[in-house]
């Protein structure tokens, strides 16, 4: 039971961030693997007052479900604000994200406003051109998405969205046509005098060499090699942007590699990044003076933002689960310091050291910030 709670609430969590960040597909499919669980929970529970606990929260996330399934439906009949969808990628408004809702991560905000937001305000400043292939490399769970759907707001981009494990599921054999297809309507796009934001989540799935790779996998890559070289100077200098991401940067051939003049570490948040995020996640908690931030900082070293803001939300559930526990009342009692610590005793950091040095031996031969 207890192994099902924490899925459940891990299912839901998901559901809920992808929710916030505009993922409607994502949303969707961990929305509906919430319920499930809150179904068994339900199913199997003889605790009265936790019956009722799941049965509330999947009543709120089935109702949040069909709002979600009712607007995929319209989005079927009607057209998009830029008037067209594709099986393979996504024309999306960006999420609603801004330069101070990402915490830290100073530097990959400073290489993108000098690739991408200072050109687009006085392009004539760039005779030699500018960048134009970004790779986020990093920890997942660290802000890669979030960078690119600020950058793409603070512009105002058309945000094309593609993921490549996905690509390369649901494209096999016709790969390479719908990757020129998607960089066609870029071009579309920016002919008309708009800037555009292709972003490739998982790029290591679509760009890895593999000694036993089929044919089509090896037309799609070249393929994306052959459109990014589209995007170098000859002659002017398109507003087109590709931002790639990945968590397995070792993964990547280095023919591609080399198209992308920015390559951007995305680290785990240090002790002023870890401290902000606890006091923005914790914000609208009822916390006791105990509270310690400083010391929540140091103790969270290692966790990623995704792990941080998980604590903040186990450390609510708990106390919640106790008002409910105890036969409820005018209000759940205030959070402790003691809460924390106790929650962070099994909400260890997802990220394994072995992978983070890896990834930081990479940055040191491949990175590109500046």
């Amino acid at each position: 039971m207890r192994e099902l709670e924490k899925l459940a609430a891990e299912r839901a969590r998901e559901a809920v961030k992808y929710d916030k960040l505009g993922m409607r597909e994502e949303a969707v499919a961990n929305y509906k693997e919430a319920i499930q669980l809150l179904l068994k929970l339900i199913r199997f529970t003889e605790d009265p007052v936790m019956k009722r606990v799941y049965e509330e929260k999947a009543k709120q996330y089935k109702e949040r479900l069909e709002a979600l399934l009712e607007k995929s439906l319209e989005s079927a009949y009607t057209p998009t604000k830029n008037g067209k969808q594709h099986e393979g990628y996504h024309i999306i408004d960006p999420p609603p994200v801004k330069w101070d809702d990402v915490i830290g991560l100073e530097e990959a905000k400073k290489a993108l406003k000098e690739s991408i937001i200072y050109p687009s305000l006085r392009p004539e400043f760039f005779p030699l051109g500018w960048p134009r292939g970004i790779l986020f490399f990093g920890p997942p769970g660290c802000g890669k998405t979030m960078l690119a759907a600020a950058a793409a707001n603070e512009i105002d981009a058309v945000f094309l969205q593609a993921d490549a494990s996905m690509i390369m599921s649901k494209w096999l054999g016709e790969s390479e046509k719908n990757i020129a297809a998607l960089f066609e309507e870029a071009r579309k796009y920016e002919r008309e005098g708009k800037p555009v934001i292709i972003l490739i989540d998982e790029v290591d799935s679509l760009t890895a060499f593999r000694e036993n790779e089929v044919g089509g996998e090896a037309r799609a890559r070249n393929q994306l090699l052959k459109e990014m070289d589209g995007l170098q100077d000859k002659g002017r200098t398109p507003r087109i942007y590709v931002i790639a991401a990945t968590n397995k940067p070792w993964l990547l051939d280095e023919p591609f590699i080399r198209r992308f003049q920015k390559r951007i570490y995305i680290p785990l948040p240090d002790m002023e990044a870890r401290l902000r995020m606890l006091k923005h996640y914790t914000k609208r908690l009822d916390l006791d003076s105990s509270i310690d931030f400083n010391e929540l900082a140091r103790l969270t070293e290692g966790y990623s933002g995704a792990d941080i803001s998980q604590v903040c939300m186990e450390v609510q559930l708990k106390v919640v689960s106790e008002f409910f526990e105890r036969g409820g009342g005018d209000k759940p009692r205030k959070i402790t310091m003691d809460d924390f610590l106790e929650v962070m005793k099994k909400v260890k950091p997802s990220i394994r050291m072995e992978s983070l040095k890896r990834m930081m031996e990479w940055a040191a031969r491949y990175g590109a910030v500046s």
